[in-house]
């Protein structure tokens, strides 16, 4: 049976790691970008079933404009937008994404959040 596919954009290279790491272990096959690559592209190629996006991609790119791109192009996959902040809940913008997790060690939410998406899915 094929595993469900999860890609995750962080600019931050431990979080790519730790959630790669935790997500495996759960049984999913996880591919991860630096939000650098062209996202169009990055989605043809990796096909996902669930996209956790970071908000903050470093100093001139923003998780909201890809989550734009991603809309705009008709993508159905489920987001879950990750962030260390809460402010990005007053982005007009933030309102594309299917779910929000606020980053922490405990994973629980993230995972919890990636079960429900897959579900969402699949009904549709």
């Amino acid at each position: 049976m094929d595993r469900p596919k999860i890609l995750v954009i962080d600019d931050e290279k431990h979080i790519r790691l730790l959630y790669k790491e935790e997500l495996e272990d759960d049984g999913y096959a996880v591919a991860t970008s630096d939000g650098e690559e062209p996202i169009l592209e990055l989605l043809k190629r990796e096909k996902p079933q669930v996209i956790i996006l970071d908000i903050r991609l470093g100093p001139d790119r923003c998780g909201l404009d890809l989550l734009q791109l991603i809309r705009n192009q008709g993508a159905h996959v489920p987001v879950i937008l990750s962030t260390a902040y809460d402010t990005f809940q007053h982005d007009l913008k933030s309102i594309a994404a299917d779910y929000y997790v606020v980053k922490s060690v405990d994973l629980s939410e993230l995972k919890s959040k990636v079960r429900l998406a897959l579900k969402a899915a699949k009904k549709s």
